[in-house]
Parts: structure tokens; sequence; C-alpha cells
């Protein structure tokens, strides 16, 4: 390279290692670097399916309100990445399973760990969640649509403090045991740590099966990825994510975004594990909906490949 100065060949350098690590221009969204092909860490799932929750959970948490035009392009932006699961908005009341019925692929009923979590976020008790969660699962079940089952507080409450792994257990076997196919498990405030997800997970997974099981990091104490890692090794293997780190809780003060979607996807790809989801047009979407909300991202990997 001649006498080029050493700074510039180090940003050409970065811009290579860049381009390795998010395969930026390859034909298949989502497909395995030639070289990370036959370098799966034993233990792990061969497949991660990836629940985008940033129009939903991530944008119902931002103080402006997001115009529906910018919503319905972000929503397309993120349709392009090869993300089979996309939430997209929220309703509180069952009566509104008939009126969605007629776009909805899939819908979600919104349960807890904590009783005092439950009345402030839907305001009712866990028991009385329940009864509205059999109503909507029932409505929605006959007319053929899915629903999955979240549980708040997982690893931790805003008002209750540290949450017993068998109460998770015992919602968590209820909502499937009502028929939800699929349970996402919420560390709704972020304070859960690898430990903290292992003993929950071994507990949960004695009544229901890992394949049916999701895990919901937030990443208030930067344990998120962490904690995501130890949930695939005891075999997860669906993963919810908002892309730019999107989201908080209203109801849990102090609680950061989810973990980025652009972060996962670095991660899983650097473990070798399939996505079908192209990092690259992720990032583009994030960008677009932080111009939009007048925001900075919270992923790491955005804001180190966007300032070079």
């Amino acid at each position: 390279m001649g006498n080029m100065p050493s700074a510039v060949k180090h940003c050409l350098s970065y811009q290579q290692l860049l381009r390795e690590h998010l395969w930026i221009g390859d034909s298949v969204a989502g497909a395995l670097h030639p070289t990370q092909e036959s370098s799966q860490i034993s233990g792990l799932p061969e497949y991660v399916k990836i629940v985008e929750v940033g129009p939903r959970d991530g944008l119902q948490n931002e103080k402006i309100i997001v115009p529906t035009d910018i919503k319905i392009e972000f929503i397309n932006k993120l349709s392009q990445t090869g993300l089979s699961v996309i939430e997209v908005t929220s309703f509180v009341s069952s009566r509104w399973v008939p009126q969605v019925a007629a776009g909805a692929t899939e819908i979600s009923v919104f349960g807890a760990a904590s009783e005092s979590f439950s009345k402030k976020n839907i305001n009712c008790s866990i028991e009385e969640s329940m009864e509205k969660f059999e109503e909507v699962i029932k409505s929605a079940r006959h007319m053929g649509i899915p629903v999955r089952g979240y549980v708040s507080c997982a690893l931790g409450c805003p008002y209750e403090g540290n949450i017993k792994p068998q109460k998770v257990t015992e919602v968590s076997k209820r909502l499937y045991s009502m028929g939800c196919y699929e349970i996402s498990l919420g560390d709704t405030i972020g304070v859960g740590t690898p430990g903290s997800m292992k003993r929950m997970l071994e507990s949960v997974m004695k009544e229901i099966p890992p394949g049916t099981l999701a895990v919901h990091c937030h990443d208030t104490y930067g344990q998120a990825l962490a904690n995501i890692l130890t949930a695939l090794q005891m075999g997860i293997n669906v993963v919810d994510s908002a892309v730019s780190g999107l989201g908080g809780c209203p109801y849990a003060k102090g609680a950061s975004g989810n973990v980025a979607t652009e972060d996962l996807i670095y991660m899983l790809n650097g473990l070798g594990l399939n996505t079908g989801v192209n990092l690259y047009k992720v990032m583009e979407a994030g960008d677009f909906i932080c111009r939009a909300v007048n925001k900075t991202t919270n992923s790491k990997v955005a804001q180190a490949s966007f300032s070079v």
C-alpha cells in the first residue's frame, strides 16, 4: 500500500472487518458466510427464530406519537429483512379480537409473574387476567388464529423485587394449557443474569417443552445477550428483540429498551447460527425509525457501523 498513512490503512481494514461480519452484499439474506458454515458451536440450535417487537413494544414507549405512515414504512422495511415474525400493534380489549381477525396472523396475551405488576400493567390480578385470557384464546382459536403468551417480570419486578421461578412456571403452565402455542418469558426490567435465567428456565422447562418457549430480554444492566446465550445453551431457539433497542416499560421505572435486533443477529452470526435475516437491512430499518423519532440507536453494532 506504499506510503499510505497508518490511520487510512486502519480504516480500510476496519471496513473489511465490517463487511466480513455484516456480510453486506450476500445474495441470500441471512445466509451463513462460507467461513461460518462449519463453525457452529456444539449444543446450540442450528436455527434461531427472531420475533421483532419494535413496532409494538418499541414504539409504544416513545413519548411522541409516531405517525401512521411512518409506522407503515417502518414495518415495510422490516418485512424486507427476512424477519419471519414482526409484532405490529396492541389492543386492550377482547372485544377487538373479531375486528383484527381479518388481517391478523397471530395475536398475543400479556400476563405477569408478579401480582403488583399485573395490576399496574393490565389493571387486574393474575387470576383475573387468566380468566380474561381464556376468553380471548378461545375466541382466537375458534377463528383459527394462533395465540402467543407473554409472562412479564420473569426475572424480577419493579415493585416486588425477586420473583420465584416457581411463580413464573405456574403462570406459564396455565397459559400453555389454555392453548398458547408459545410462551415468551420476559425480563421486563432487565435485571436478570445468566444465573437467574438458568434457574428460571430449569423450573419452567420441567412443565413446558423448551421448543414452545421464547425469551424476551431488556438490556438495562447490559446482560441481555449473555442471558440469551444462556437460554440458547439450554435449548431455547426463539428470541424476541427490537430494532435499535427500542422499547422500555412505562410501569417499570428505569427499564431500558429491548435487546437490539442488530446486536442479537451479530452475535448469532458469530456463533454460526442461521436466522434467515439480513443484518444490514435491519440496520437500515433501525436508522430509518431512529431518524423519524429523533433518537439515537441503542444498538452497539449500528453505532459502530454507521460511525465508520
